[in-house]
């Protein structure tokens, strides 16, 4: 079973994820770039269940969405770092924030997401996808984890 080990960075917070999360992409929507106060954010997504906090409490606060939804961001309550959000209604699909392992490297991004908002002085060559918004999930994702994701959606 793949393990991953990730944490806050004043270190009171850490967390493991039992199991390869679905799916990694770097996302560019300016909420991001405001979030992190970086050029993007990577998000690799896990069935929530699979997300075990090991040391700490992740503190709950609601933040904004371009869709609209709930959006939930569970943060070091020391540091603030922000470790996982959680979209819509339950927390069955955990998005963690990849930058947060301790090998963050590990976890490369699969696609790049709505680059329409990209900073300009960035030049993505890499030749993986990109979107200008979101993908569709059924023709970007393995079909493995494509099966993952619809077992967690249909979770009541």
């Amino acid at each position: 079973m793949t393990i991953h080990h990730g944490g806050c960075s004043c270190g009171q917070l850490r967390y493991r994820l039992r199991g390869a999360p679905m799916f990694t992409h770097a996302c560019h929507c300016h909420l991001c770039q405001q979030a992190t106060g970086s050029a993007f954010i990577l998000h690799s997504m896990i069935e929530g269940d699979l997300l075990d906090v090991t040391a700490g409490d992740l503190a709950s606060f609601v933040g904004p969405s371009g869709s609209g939804q709930r959006h939930i961001v569970k943060r070091c309550p020391s540091c603030g770092d922000p470790i996982v959000s959680y979209f819509g209604k339950s927390e069955k699909l955990a998005v963690v924030k990849t930058g947060t392992l301790d090998d963050p490297s590990v976890l490369p991004p699969e696609a790049h997401i709505f680059v329409d908002s990209k900073l300009p002085w960035l030049t993505l060559d890499d030749g993986m996808p990109q979107f200008t918004g979101i993908y569709d999930f059924e023709a970007t994702w393995p079909v493995a984890s494509y099966r993952r994701l619809m077992t967690v959606r249909a979770k009541p």
